[in-house]
């Protein structure tokens, strides 16, 4: 019975996946992280130049899960109560009421998150690390599952600020979709509007059935030995020799608790050395600075120092 049910959550994966790959052409490795990020309860960041998907790949991923979807337009004008909401005095009640903001969604699109103020950014951080929002002095539970997919322009681009150290840490994970390759795009080019359709995506799991895949999660096996690799991987981001700080004990969890993810997509039960090698550059780049006179980039960094850490 146990073989049976794992079968059919790695069927319904397999099956999500695929029907993303529809909308989002070429991007396979992305929609698979994407997947995983949410299975493992966590909130994306996506960092990429307009243009490539990144909302339409949120809006396929709720539209696929049957989730509430929501999407804010971040700006420098932005307010907390904006995304949060706020109360009204209604006359015919003779009270206020509550006016829920875009936040109370399930999937919620925070769409250029790196052009918002630091109220904003703020309130974001709360709802992203407590699951809820504190309004007017009222604290208000947030939907379950809640997952926040950021996406963020590049800095050296007009009106970009960088996000905080503190608030970079509340991701699990950061992507990038780039550029289609040459027969990708010439699918784009050939086909129909993919925004449009996203209208003909039907659910393929209950929120019930997600929620149960994200405590299957937690049960995937981590080994004394993995766990070793993980440390040793870890102790490496702190030796000084890679980065200018290492990962936090939270950024470790985090980092294992991806790797299980990516496990159960890959229909196993346990977590693989190949688990936290292919997921680290994703789950760990944005939390570190590479060293002064490194000549490399946050991911290469990473990729150069899984290289040269041996395997237990």
């Amino acid at each position: 019975m146990v073989n049976r049910m794992a079968s059919t959550l790695t069927t319904q994966l397999t099956r999500l996946v695929d029907q993303i790959s529809t909308i989002i052409v070429g991007k396979r490795p992305q929609i698979e992280d994407c997947v995983a990020c949410l299975l493992a309860g966590g909130h994306l960041l996506i960092e990429d130049v307009p243009g490539v998907g990144k909302t339409t790949l949120a809006h396929a991923l709720a539209v696929s899960l049957g989730l509430r979807f929501s999407r804010i337009q971040f700006t420098a004008d932005l307010m907390p109560s904006d995304l949060v909401g706020v109360s009204v005095y209604e006359r015919s009640k003779e009270a206020f009421v509550f006016h829920p903001g875009p936040v109370f969604a399930q999937v919620l699109l925070a769409d250029e998150i790196n052009r918002a103020g630091p109220k904003t950014q703020s309130a974001l951080l709360e709802a992203m690390e407590e699951q809820q929002v504190t309004v007017e002095g009222e604290t208000r539970a947030l939907p379950k599952p809640f997952f926040v997919i950021a996406t963020q322009n590049p800095t050296d681009q007009l009106g970009t600020y960088p996000l905080p150290e503190s608030q970079l840490d509340r991701f699990l994970m950061c992507i990038t979709l780039g550029y289609p390759d040459r027969a990708s795009e010439r699918a784009l080019l050939s086909g129909h509007d993919r925004r449009e359709a996203i209208h003909g995506l039907r659910p393929l799991m209950s929120t019930e059935q997600l929620m149960s895949a994200q405590r299957a999660v937690l049960s995937v096996h981590a080994s004394e030995s993995l766990l070793d690799y993980l440390q040793a991987l870890i102790a490496a981001t702190r030796s000084g020799a890679w980065f200018v700080e290492g990962l936090s004990p939270r950024a470790g969890i985090a980092v294992l608790r991806a790797a299980k993810a990516r496990a159960l997509l890959g229909e196993r039960d346990y977590v693989a050395p190949d688990d936290i090698q292919a997921i680290l550059p994703q789950a760990a780049a944005h939390r570190l600075m590479p060293v002064a006179g490194a000549g490399r980039g946050r991911v290469d960094q990473v990729r150069a120092m899984v290289a040269a850490v041996p395997l237990p």
